[in-house]
C-alpha cells in the first residue's frame, strides 16, 4: 500500500503539533519510498535552511529504511558517501528523520528540519505516530 496525500499531511501535522508543544519552529517533509516529496509545510518563521534538511534527512531515512541518525556514524564511510553522490546528493546522514514502516514494507519517511537533531527526531517520530 501506497502512502497517500491524507496520510502524509496527517503526518506532517502531527509534527508540527510536537513542535508546537516543543516550542520550536519547524519545516517537515514526507516523502515516498522513492524519496519523493508527497508533503511538506514550513512553520512561521521556521528558519529556511530547515526547509532542505527535513527533506535530505526523509530522503536518507526512506533510502536505508531508518532513522537518519543511525547513519551519521557512517556517513563518511566510502560507499554511504558513494550512495549519496550516485542518488543525486539529496540524502542527508544526519538526525531528524525515521522511517514510515507498515507490515515490514518502508512506504516512505518523515523529516523534520529546524530544532535540535533530538527535537527534529522526536517531532519526526510523533508525525509517524498518527498512522
Amino acid at each position: 500500500m501506497a502512502l497517500t496525500l491524507e496520510e502524509a499531511n496527517r503526518i506532517a501535522q502531527g509534527a508540527l503539533a510536537k513542535a508546537q508543544a516543543l516550542n520550536i519552529r519547524i519545516n517537515v517533509a514526507v516523502c515516498d519510498a522513492g524519496g519523493r516529496l508527497i508533503a511538506f509545510q514550513r512553520m512561521d518563521n521556521a528558519i529556511w535552511a530547515g526547509v532542505y534538511g527535513s527533506q535530505g534527512k526523509a530522503v536518507a531515512s526512506a533510502a536505508f529504511g531508518r532513522p537518519s541518525g543511525d547513519l551519521t556514524e557512517r556517513a563518511d564511510h566510502p560507499t554511504m558517501r558513494g550512495i549519496v553522490a550516485a542518488e543525486g546528493a539529496h540524502a542527508i546522514l544526519g538526525q531528524g528523520a525515521v522511517p514510515i514502516i507498515r507490515n515490514g514494507v518502508v512506504e516512505g519517511a518523515c523529516g523534520v528540519g529546524g530544532g535540535t537533531g533530538q527535537q527534529d527526531e522526536d517531532c519526526a517520530r510523533a508525525g509517524v505516530e498518527q498512522l
